[in-house]
């Protein structure tokens, strides 16, 4: 699939090229997005050019993950935002956002967009968001995109050779106002 560029009220996202490795590596060097995300821990600047020359170009090529970076009006990157196709019919929607840029609901601004992308241009019916256990910030943008929480799993992400709990969460078509691909019955509640 060729990459594509979505704009919301106040942010432009599209795929994050060799343009922007200095603006990524700038923004990992905090030590929140290297403690809560699995990027690599120091993240040097060939980690920044891999993401930015080869993995989001070869993920947007054979439709594995598709990145994007959401970018302020005036060029600034503000977050990086990824969908994990996990078939079938489902995908993993992954983000950080820029320190100098939080607090402003960006990065809840662009997961909504990128979800709403995914289920009308990808055909999925669910995605799901997990963070380790103790990630209030991105629990909170989970919450304020229109995710719902359901729990958390034991042992289920691999952040740098350890194992720790996750909660997880999911979007579906119906929480944004679209259509399913396939009907969906959910449980009755007694």
């Amino acid at each position: 699939m060729d990459p594509v560029t979505l704009t919301t009220g106040r942010l432009l996202l599209r795929t994050v090229g060799p343009q922007d490795a200095e603006a990524v590596y700038a923004a990992c060097q905090n030590p929140a997005i290297q403690r809560w995300t699995t990027i690599p821990s120091p993240y040097l600047r060939e980690h920044a050019r891999l993401l930015t020359e080869r993995l989001a170009p070869d993920g947007w090529a054979n439709g594995s993950v598709f990145t994007f970076g959401a970018f302020l009006p005036r060029g600034e990157l503000a977050a990086v935002l990824s969908v994990t196709m996990h078939p079938p019919g489902a995908g993993e929607i992954g983000f950080w956002g820029v320190r100098e840029h939080r607090g402003h609901g960006y990065v809840t601004e662009g997961v909504r967009a990128v979800c709403h992308w995914a289920f009308t241009r990808l055909a999925i019916d669910r995605v799901e968001w997990r963070a380790e256990a103790g990630n209030t910030a991105s629990r909170a943008v989970a919450r304020r995109a229109g995710f719902t929480l359901e729990g958390t799993l034991r042992s289920a992400i691999d952040n740098k050779g350890v194992r720790r709990d996750c909660w997880v969460g999911s979007l579906l078509p119906c929480d944004l106002g679209l259509p399913s691909t396939v009907p969906y019955v959910p449980v009755r509640s007694r």
